[in-house]
């Protein structure tokens, strides 16, 4: 796990050159994936993207690319369409459904770009299926320069395949990024016993291992993306989104959400 230390350089922002904070507080993570679901951009719409939302997650996000962390982004995209639903909803090619979805993600990429540039923050946007005229193929060399280069990275379109879900093209982006740690924002406070919304007795768990996590069959992520966290020695961390600062305070290394190890 790599410390970054934040300079006091305060000269105005170039592409390519990240604005440094003028603080002396040192960052836990340098490098992080930012894992956000699809139904986090509903708000309180029933459908579709609440700008609102849109809008507050970009301000997060530019809070810890002025502190200088390379942050890579996937989302899901769970509020348009999602491949599972599809063929839960009498859809019979479920390969065409998770196309479908993957379309979905990029749409929700590209409104996240929007939102991000919006607040002066630049941003790549690359894709797993090819559309050039929206978004740069994954070329993951060149994906690594963007972060290198102060760039917030988008990956749209999953991992370019059906049956795998964003969960594990987040896991996957991680280990190819060499991300510190995959930073999993939802709208729950950390991991649970069992839902919090549905069990008023569930309790939360600081820190757990990934033993444990799956000895309780506790739902973290899907568990193709969790064995490739494992195996990887990748490190997640659950917290919520919706809380102002909450980002930034997790990549202080402040005790935010649960950290499954």
């Amino acid at each position: 796990m790599s410390t970054l230390h934040i300079n006091s350089d305060t000269s105005k922002q170039r592409e390519g050159t990240p604005f440094v904070q003028n603080t002396t507080q040192p960052m836990t993570y340098k490098r992080i994936l930012l894992k956000l679901s699809g139904e986090a951009l509903l708000g309180e719409k029933e459908f579709g993207i609440d700008s609102s939302i849109l809008a507050m997650y970009a301000r997060e996000i530019k809070t810890v690319v002025d502190a200088g962390i390379e942050v890579a982004i996937v989302i899901g995209g769970g509020n348009i369409f999602r491949g599972v639903s599809g063929v839960e909803g009498g859809m019979k090619d479920r390969a065409n459904a998770d196309y479908m979805g993957m379309l979905a993600t990029v749409i929700n990429a590209m409104a996240l770009q929007g939102a991000l540039e919006n607040e002066g923050v630049f941003t790549r946007l690359t894709s797993a299926i090819k559309m050039e005229q929206i978004a740069e193929p994954f070329i993951r060399r060149k994906a690594i320069r963007h972060l290198e280069k102060g760039r917030v990275v988008i990956f749209g379109a999953g991992t370019g395949n059906p049956y795998f879900t964003t969960d594990t093209a987040a896991s996957l982006r991680a280990v190819e990024m060499e991300a510190d740690v995959i930073l999993k924002g939802t709208r729950v406070d950390g991991i649970y016993t069992a839902d919090p919304e549905k069990d008023s007795t569930a309790t939360k768990f600081d820190e757990i291992s990934f033993t444990e996590a799956i000895k309780r069959n506790l739902k973290v992520m899907d568990m193709t993306a969790f064995t490739l966290c494992q195996e990887n020695e990748l490190p997640i961390i659950v917290f919520d989104m919706n809380k102002e600062g909450n980002l930034l305070n997790v990549v202080r290394g402040n005790h935010v959400g649960t950290l499954v190890s």
